[in-house]
């Protein structure tokens, strides 16, 4: 009685089946004629060619193996070779999706799916088939924007909103896995804001809705019909979908796609800090009573955090009025912020919290990477008795080549003991203990002479050209 009444209450838009589930059939009715086939041809000298392996749709799929299964699962599909075109030029074709979002042609995919094309053919569910022009890439959501040409008669999907999105709720794609046009898969929400590797500035939405190559580009939908996401990525180890499938959250895309639209390039917000997360072990470090927040190991020289006073060690934990609550949280809250914007900021610093304004910067073109270089063996190095470990200073040589001015001892044996414990390793450069600059061998055992039997403290370190924090536990 209680579900009839609710179910009386508050009606779904699509009527639900004799078994409870929704009725996809309305949807997928209204809005597959906006939903497009795209396939795209790169010219490549068949001289050039080193592999005879099967071309393969364009498709992100992370740990994904190269095994002759799969490879048989493509050569039955798309067979073993493309036709040769003049002048022993092979084209190289991709099978994508992607979804007209305007009367006049605009068309939303994915990057990974246009990559490097020379031609990009658009194709209708009428089969009607138009050549689409390029308007811009934007690599770091892994978006592109296309735009054809027609008469005005075409077929439109309206947007949601990806922020109201719930975990648990039904979601639906439409793509063309394999190249099998206007394939339909439907699922849940499994997750919201997940960060995948190298895709710092896109909280991708977990689902587990079937996806597989040629599906990029394509649309997801809420029980509304209208787009939430556009579908992007798989976790695989074997090729195939696996349960675990991502998409880029509309909101996101619809913020890349005006700027390539007007402007044919994408801006970002830009703090200029190095971050991870707080663990348990490093939050009693902090003196902190529960795990929250990004904890800055790093400030880049010359950036808006460090023009704000943001230090290393700093745990930011609100971010123009946004709780910060993991690392991840951070990085697409900065990026969508507009550039020389200024920003209320909540931050903890030895303990105590503190209220500044950063004034955002724009995202470089290219990651800032700092050059690291292991130092070598010298008779200069002393042994710390307290925390186990040999360190030594370094060289100028080796501040150069680390861009370290003027902190860090090198670590060059690890023995068994509370340094081990925390994590330290051979080739570590030792900047900070307890919020204090190491800048030589003398300054360590000053520094960790004060400390008490039983101290929990951070420990900050400088390891293969980054910076890192770690829990330091002295025995009792």
């Amino acid at each position: 009685m209680l579900v009839l009444a609710a179910a009386m209450a508050a009606p779904p838009v699509f009527a639900a089946t004799n078994t409870g589930l929704p009725d996809f059939t309305a949807l997928v009715t209204a809005n597959s004629p906006a939903v497009v086939n795209i396939s795209t041809s790169e010219s490549e000298s068949t001289s050039d060619s080193t592999t005879d392996k099967p071309r393969r749709p364009e498709f992100s799929i992370p740990n994904a193996p190269d095994n002759e299964q799969l490879n048989e699962f493509f050569r039955r599909f798309f067979g073993d070779q493309m036709p040769e075109g003049p002048g022993g030029i092979e084209p190289r074709a991709s099978l994508g999706s992607g979804f007209i979002i305007s009367k006049d042609g605009y068309v939303i995919s994915n990057y990974h799916v246009i990559k490097d094309a020379d031609e990009v053919v658009v194709r209708l569910s009428d089969r009607r088939e138009l050549p689409a022009k390029i308007i811009g890439t934007d690599p770091r959501s892994d978006i592109a924007v296309l735009k054809v040409e027609s008469k005005g008669d075409l077929p439109v999907l309206r947007l949601g909103s990806s922020d109201e999105l719930k975990v648990g709720e039904w979601v639906l794609a439409i793509g063309s896995p394999f190249g099998f046009d206007h394939s339909v898969t439907a699922g849940i929400v499994s997750a919201k804001g997940r960060s995948l590797p190298n895709e710092n500035y896109v909280p991708f939405i977990q689902t587990d809705v079937a996806i597989n190559p040629g599906n990029s580009g394509g649309p997801l939908f809420n029980l509304e019909g209208e787009v939430v996401g556009v579908n992007s990525q798989i976790f695989s180890r074997t090729g195939g979908f696996m349960g675990l499938s991502f998409a880029i959250p509309i909101d996101v895309v619809m913020n890349v796609y005006a700027q390539l639209r007007d402007k044919g390039a994408v801006s970002r917000g830009w703090l200029g800090v190095l971050i991870q997360d707080v663990t348990g072990e490093l939050a009693e470090s902090f003196h902190m009573t529960t795990p929250r927040g990004a904890l800055v190991s790093k400030v880049l020289p010359d950036s808006p955090a460090e023009k704000a006073g943001v230090e290393a060690g700093d745990i930011i934990t609100k971010f123009d009025g946004h709780s910060i609550e993991t690392s991840s949280d951070l990085p697409p809250l900065v990026g969508s912020t507009q550039v020389r914007q200024k920003i209320p900021t909540e931050l903890i610093r030895e303990s105590k919290s503190q209220k500044i304004i950063i004034t955002i910067g724009e995202l470089p073109q290219e990651d800032v990477a700092q050059a690291d270089s292991r130092p070598e063996p010298t008779d200069k190095a002393k042994f710390d008795t307290r925390l186990k470990i040999r360190v030594r200073d370094l060289t100028a040589a080796e501040r150069k080549a680390t861009d370290l001015a003027s902190s860090g001892i090198a670590v060059e044996a690890v023995k068994p003991g509370p340094a081990e414990a925390a994590g330290l390793l051979v080739g570590d450069i030792i900047l900070q203990i307890n919020f204090k600059e190491t800048k030589s061998a003398t300054d360590l055992f000053a520094i960790t002479k004060e400390l008490q039997p039983g101290a929990k403290v951070p420990l900050l370190v400088h390891r293969q050209g980054s910076p890192l924090f770690m829990a330091l536990e002295l025995p009792k």
